[in-house]
C-alpha cells in the first residue's frame, strides 16, 4: 500500500515567485501576522516583513496580545521604485503599526513609511492592502486616497472621509489595486482578496508584472 505524500494530494501554490511585503512595528496583532505569513506561503509567495530600521541591521518588536517577539531585518527606507517594483503586494496590518510608522522626527518631513506608500500608489500592478487601523498611515497622503472606495475600523470613518476617500460600510472593499478591511477579524477576507487579485493579474496577459 502506497502512502500519499502532501505533494501528491495538494495542488501547488498559485503565486510562485510573487513577493508580498508586510509593514511591521510594535503592538502588532500576532494572530494576524501569523495568518498572513502562513496563508501567502501556502500559495507559494515570499513574505517579507518591512519596517523602518533607523540605521540598525534589525529590530525586534513585541505583539499586542501575547507580547510575542518578531525580528525584522528589512528596511522600508531602502525600497526605491526599482526595489518596490519587485513586490506584488504591500499590506499595512492592524494594531498600532500604522500609527507608529507615521511618526517623523522632523515635522517638516513626511515619515519614510508614508513616502513608501506614496510610491506604491504610483505602481498600479502593486496591490495595496490595509486592515482595520492601517489607513492611519495614509492620513498624510490625501492625494493618494482621494475618491477611492474604502472601509476601515469604525473609529476611522471621519479620518478616511477627511482624506477624501469614499467610506463604504462593508467588511471588505476592493477598489482596483486597493484592498481594505474593517477589522482584524476580516484578515482572511483581506488575504483572500489579495490572492485572487494577484491570480487574476497572472492569468491576464494584458496586466503587467
Amino acid at each position: 500500500m502506497t502512502t500519499a505524500t502532501p505533494s501528491t494530494i495538494l495542488p501547488p501554490g498559485r503565486l510562485p515567485g510573487r513577493r508580498i511585503g508586510i509593514l511591521m512595528e510594535s503592538d502588532f496583532v500576532e494572530d494576524e501576522i501569523a495568518y498572513y505569513q502562513h496563508r501567502f506561503l501556502e500559495e507559494g509567495a515570499e513574505v517579507v516583513l518591512l519596517t523602518r530600521l533607523w540605521g540598525r541591521p534589525s529590530l525586534t518588536f513585541r505583539g499586542h496580545d501575547y507580547r510575542a517577539e518578531v525580528t525584522v531585518h528589512n528596511d522600508l527606507e531602502s525600497l526605491d521604485y526599482g526595489e518596490l517594483s519587485q513586490y506584488s503586494a504591500l499590506i499595512v496590518p492592524s494594531g498600532m503599526v500604522a500609527d507608529r510608522l507615521r511618526y517623523s522626527e522632523d515635522v517638516t518631513q513626511q515619515a519614510p513609511a508614508v513616502d513608501l506608500l506614496r510610491r506604491a500608489f504610483r505602481l498600479p500592478h502593486l496591490i495595496k492592502a490595509f486592515s482595520c487601523h492601517g489607513l492611519l498611515l495614509m492620513s498624510a497622503a490625501r492625494d493618494s486616497m482621494r475618491d477611492r472606495r474604502v472601509t476601515a475600523h469604525n473609529n476611522l470613518v471621519g479620518d478616511v472621509r477627511n482624506m477624501g476617500a469614499v467610506y463604504t460600510n462593508q467588511d471588505l472593499v476592493v477598489d482596483g489595486d486597493l484592498v481594505t478591511s474593517r477589522t482584524v477579524d476580516e484578515r482572511h477576507l483581506l488575504a483572500r482578496a489579495v490572492i485572487e487579485l494577484l491570480v487574476a493579474a497572472k492569468q491576464d496577459p494584458a496586466v503587467a508584472r
